[in-house]
């Protein structure tokens, strides 16, 4: 087997009987295997055991507002497109606790947390979900201070990633170079392949751990049939994109139209509900829980997701600084596409299209991105220097909105 791996640029084969192999192998290596599976309705990530916990032969239907599962006319195991939930959740989890705190008597007792972190493998990751995970490791372990929790979570897991064959209307990887095939991040690539060849798996490793894993299964030599069937698989996804957001210069179009009366349209249907965020593979805001036992003195302190469109989330002494939905949309929208570059050096999006499947009012981000791209941008007439108090200067570079209107907190 190591000859032939060594022969074949590390790509092996893997019958559709053989794919069990997979799993129980990563599985003997003390990895709790996460993949997709059907749950509520959707397809999610969730603990599997077996290959049967697959969604085999099913796909999803997606839309803007619009998601729905649909049987497939053949037995593929990942013939479907994305889920409502990411890998983040995984690595990043919508609630850790910090420390707990118990009161003994006279005294308090301060207990850091001690949440066990779990060894997994990510099974079924989509190219666009591994671009996700690459941007969030610039911005939680890639700067000068690490969060030093996902970083111990990103040391313990295992990427599985698939290459695309289908597409949804919602999916616009194209635009944000992140699909519809796998270039980088992962530590095993597969590539599901049905055709006249039959049913079977094109691997391939990206990394050491991925190799050794490689090395213990029974596949056979990548022929040049599989390679181009790879290829055949690729184009066809490729082909099915019709979605896509402009991207060239668009950090300073959008910083452009800050004023744009567009902001407005939108927040006419915007429910300022935050799905968008939450179903996002990279929005990572936080913030700090406190939750007290009276009948036990205890309190715990723990860090949740947060979105910026719910509007305590810019809250500061005296009030929100975004209290309407115009202003909060316009923060996402202009971080997302804007802010991410001078901040980290890429996009916040990756094209996965979660944001226009999961919005309950269709919203779709590459038409208002378009929308803000094209339209010519309102002449700012800004006060002289002289007259700019520091409320003015703030609002001017970006802190705060326009529209903020300050009051005493009920």
């Amino acid at each position: 087997m190591k000859q032939q791996l060594a022969g074949h640029d590390g790509q092996i084969v893997l019958t559709r009987n053989e794919f069990e192999s997979l799993l129980t192998t990563i599985q003997s290596d003390g990895y709790t295997t996460i993949g997709p599976t059907i749950k509520n309705g959707a397809i999610v990530f969730d603990p599997i055991s077996k290959a049967d916990d697959l969604p085999i032969g099913w796909t999803d239907v997606q839309g803007p507002g619009s998601y729905r599962l649909e049987k497939r006319k053949d037995g593929r195991l990942f013939g479907y497109n994305n889920g409502p939930s990411a890998a983040k959740r995984w690595i990043y989890p919508p609630k850790r606790q910090l420390w707990s705190a118990v009161r003994r008597g006279a005294a308090t007792e301060l207990i850091p947390s001690a949440e066990p972190i779990p060894k997994i493998a990510l099974i079924g990751l989509r190219p666009c979900d591994l671009k996700a995970i690459e941007i969030l490791d610039k911005v939680l372990i890639g700067r000068a201070y690490a969060d030093e929790d996902y970083r111990a979570r990103r040391e313990k897991v295992l990427l599985v990633a698939v290459n695309c064959s289908t597409a949804s209307s919602v999916c616009f990887c194209t635009s944000m170079e992140s699909g519809p095939a796998a270039k980088s991040g992962f530590d095993i690539l597969l590539t599901e392949l049905l055709d006249e060849h039959g049913h079977r798996f094109l691997l391939k490793a990206g990394s050491e751990r991925g190799s050794r894993i490689l090395t213990r299964l029974r596949g056979k030599a990548a022929t040049r049939e599989d390679r181009e069937s790879c290829a055949k698989e690729l184009a066809r996804a490729e082909s099915e994109i019709a979605k896509h957001l402009p991207t060239d210069g668009i950090k300073d179009r959008i910083y452009e139209q800050c004023e744009s009366p567009h902001w407005k349209k939108v927040a006419e249907r915007c429910l300022a509900c935050g799905s968008c965020t939450l179903s996002c593979p990279t929005c990572f805001c936080s913030t700090v829980e406190e939750h007290t036992n009276l009948g036990v003195p205890s309190s715990e302190r723990a860090r949740v997701w947060d979105s910026c469109f719910n509007q305590e989330f810019s809250y500061i002494h005296g009030g929100s600084v975004r209290q309407t939905a115009s202003s909060r949309y316009r923060q996402w929208l202009t971080h997302k596409l804007a802010a991410w570059f001078d901040q980290f050096g890429t996009s916040g999006c990756v094209g996965c299209g979660r944001c226009i499947a999961w919005c309950p009012a269709g919203i779709d981000i590459t038409e208002e991105a378009r929308a803000l791209y094209e339209d010519k941008p309102r002449e700012q007439k800004k006060p002289s220097t002289e007259t700019k108090g520091p409320r003015q200067r703030e609002a001017d570079n970006g802190l705060i909105s326009e529209e903020v209107v300050v009051s005493p907190r009920g």
